[in-house]
């Protein structure tokens, strides 16, 4: 295989992270919209609406901003020009980003259900194409891994094997959907715990894979600002378990802080 794979559609040829980006939209709002039609929901469809623009606006500003924060020292002379700033994205920070622009939201229509659990599957499956496409576009996506001699190590164009850090991140998301199916087959999950265990898994995942991806930490930091972002959405989800479980059993089953940030960047 070489990289990056364009797809030929007749005579017009197609880079592959396009294609499968487009495909992890549109795909995955169509299997929300599925499950929202065959699923009871407790948020009415004009609060859901404008739940959905907060969490779209707060992943939108939390993708870039981390993404820009990613590389500090390229801000004062962004590589390509001004379009720099606008082009510039993280997975990570569009959930985080999401995470807030909903809370937001929620609170000022003054909605308590959860509105993340309904959007976990359909995330599942958009990350997985999203990431198909990142891993087709090789060494230009910017999300591979550093330099490796393990047996699976992959030439992404640059004659160097490397950590398929994408196909890493393919198998986590499968297997991710695959436990989650199955934890609530034995027993229902409570109200907003599916969405609290997808973020919160992906974010330990991030963390750790980042250790083998070429971007170097923050001076003086000693973890990029990818991870310090996984570090503080692992510590409010730990604040939130912990405060969960002083609650008097009277309160009834937990709820989860629900998240709606399926619109995001499926890069870096």
């Amino acid at each position: 295989m070489t990289f990056p794979v364009q797809l030929h559609l007749g005579p017009v040829a197609l880079p592959a992270h396009l294609l499968f980006e487009v495909l992890a939209y549109s795909l995955g709002y169509r299997y929300y919209s599925y499950l929202r039609a065959r699923t009871p929901d407790r948020i009415s469809t004009d609060h859901r609406l404008w739940i959905f623009i907060g969490a779209a606006a707060g992943a939108l500003l939390g993708s870039r901003v981390l993404g820009l924060l990613e590389h500090p020292q390229a801000l004062l002379h962004p590589p390509g020009g001004w379009l720099y700033y606008f082009t510039n994205k993280t997975i990570v920070g569009g959930l985080l980003g999401g995470l807030i622009g909903v809370e937001w939201t929620k609170k000022r229509l003054g909605v308590t259900a959860s509105s993340g659990d309904l959007m976990v599957y359909p995330i599942v499956l958009g990350m997985v194409l999203g990431r198909t496409g990142c891993f087709l576009s090789g060494l230009e996506d910017g999300t591979y891994g550093t330099p490796s001699a393990l047996p699976w190590a992959m030439n992404l164009g640059d004659g160097v094997p490397r950590h398929p850090t994408n196909l890493y991140e393919i198998l986590f998301w499968l297997l991710l959907g695959a436990a989650l199916w199955l934890l609530e087959r034995r027993r229902p999950l409570p109200d907003g715990w599916r969405f609290r265990l997808m973020l919160s898994s992906y974010l330990l995942f991030r963390l750790l894979v980042e250790f083998i991806k070429p971007t170097p930490p923050l001076p003086g930091l000693l973890l990029t600002s990818i991870q310090w972002a996984c570090v503080a959405g692992l510590l409010y989800y730990a604040w939130l378990w912990a405060r969960d479980a002083r609650r008097p059993r009277a309160d009834g089953p937990p709820s989860a802080v629900p998240v709606q940030a399926a619109v995001s960047s499926f890069s870096d």
